[in-house]
């Protein structure tokens, strides 16, 4: 298969290093990797076994590494860690292609991340981050892409601002589900959040976690798609088609170790339902529950990623 088309459904490895790494590579399972284009003739003559293509890193779009900043530093234990979730900026440039340096395991957790997003996520790491990296493209593989479309509780009209980006952020980050637009809706037949109208005025721009919870009383809790209990720190990303449903769980503590006992909510009755994770093969929904319109399950254990497929 051609790299390039293999980058349009699945991340792909970025390598800046020549052939010495090899062993390495193919160590960690790699078949298929990006370099530079002035290491390419050494690659595909020295290179065995990898398929490689042309890639420049500069071309891409440049995305910070997905983790989480837990604030050991600050005094008040309240405090919710701050996730580092790109999801935003895919958002933001749907049809972009997404660069990613994410040393260590964190490799897979980029990789999940541009998978549940539908990006092209190319990610470069160190010899750490290898293996996570292609165990993760197993289970990317085995759950293949889906057609479905993302579902969304309203728009948000994005200006391309600084405080647009923050407000998207905060959206994300508390699973609130909307799809970006390039116009107001003036009609008002929809739900649609823009940043300089009455009830989200700029002045109130600073405060993207006010705003947020603006939007959440906007739809009622009732009328949410998604709602995830017992984790601040794993987002998910729903896409569906009202007889069909697919759900990515993102743990963005990965680094820390598993979430556990994650409950979710779905809005619409899924009686059927099939998983993929990464590091728990044999995981098994619990307490699953569909009636009165809605879908509840939990997850007992969360690793780092998982992709659930739901259907009637």
């Amino acid at each position: 298969m051609n790299l390039l088309i293999l980058a349009a459904s699945l991340p792909i490895l970025f390598c800046p290093k020549g052939p010495e790494t090899l062993p390495a590579l193919k160590k960690a399972g790699a078949t298929a990797i990006a370099v530079p284009p002035d290491l390419v003739s050494s690659w595909k003559a020295n290179g065995k076994g990898i398929q490689v293509e042309a890639l420049d890193p500069r071309t891409l779009i440049k995305l910070s590494k997905p983790s989480v900043n837990f604030r050991m530093g600050y005094a008040s234990a309240t405090r919710e860690p701050w996730v580092d979730s790109n999801g935003w900026r895919i958002l933001r440039e749907p049809n972009g292609r997404f660069f990613y340096e994410a040393p260590g395991k964190a490799s897979a957790l980029a990789a999940a991340e541009a998978f549940s997003y539908g990006a092209t996520g190319v990610v470069q790491t160190d010899q750490a981050g290898l293996e996570p990296f292609e165990r993760m493209l197993a289970v990317l593989q085995a759950a293949g892409r889906s057609n479905l479309p993302p579902e969304f509780n309203f728009e948000y009209f994005d200006d391309g601002s600084k405080n647009s980006a923050e407000f998207m952020n905060l959206l994300v980050r508390s699973n609130l589900l909307f799809k970006v637009v390039a116009r107001r809706d003036a009609t008002g037949q929809s739900l649609q959040v823009a940043l300089g109208t009455p009830d989200f005025p700029q002045s109130e721009a600073a405060n993207p976690k006010l705003l947020a919870e603006k939007v959440r009383a906007k739809i009622t809790d009732p009328k949410r798609l998604l709602r995830v209990y017992g984790s601040s720190v794993v987002i998910g990303r729903l896409m569906g088609d009202g007889a069909r449903a697919r759900l990515f769980l993102l743990n963005y503590g990965a680094g820390r170790g598993s979430v556990n006992g994650v409950r979710i909510r779905l809005l619409g009755e899924y009686r059927r339902h099939k998983e993929w994770q990464f590091d728990c093969p044999n995981a098994q929904l619990t307490d699953y529950v569909a009636q009165s319109g809605a879908t509840e399950f939990t997850v007992a254990d969360l690793p780092m990623f998982a992709v659930i497929d739901l259907s009637h």
